[in-house]
């Protein structure tokens, strides 16, 4: 078990910024670099004590295409992808309406 675990963890080792910034794509006679976010996690667990085997895992993980990383006129410029900007402001935006909800009411009392 711990030589595949080992296994495991050195395969997942150097992934970070490998994986957040993709190989570099030429579009239109631009060269573009892709960003993500990424991130995963893993986690498992064993029995022991009273001689009973048993344990599991599980893992998961989230890739964001964040948007691109493009040459205008001489110089990088980021490029963000809207529709991601626009699903993760969502949280935020209902998390802002209900303080001010909760602000109002306060300020009624």
């Amino acid at each position: 078990m711990s030589n595949s675990f080992a296994s495991f963890v050195e395969t997942f080792k150097n992934v970070g910024v490998a994986r957040a910034y993709g190989q570099p794509v030429n579009v239109g006679g631009e060269e573009i670099v892709p960003v993500a976010l990424v991130s995963f996690g893993f986690g498992g667990g064993g029995e022991a004590g009273d001689g009973a085997s048993g344990g599991g895992g599980g893992g998961g993980g989230v890739v964001l295409p964040l948007g691109v990383y493009g040459n205008a006129g001489g110089r990088a410029e980021f490029r963000p992808n809207t529709v991601v900007t626009l699903v993760c402001l969502v949280p935020v935006i209902a998390v802002l309406g209900a303080a001010v909800r909760g602000a109002i009411r306060a300020a009624r009392s």
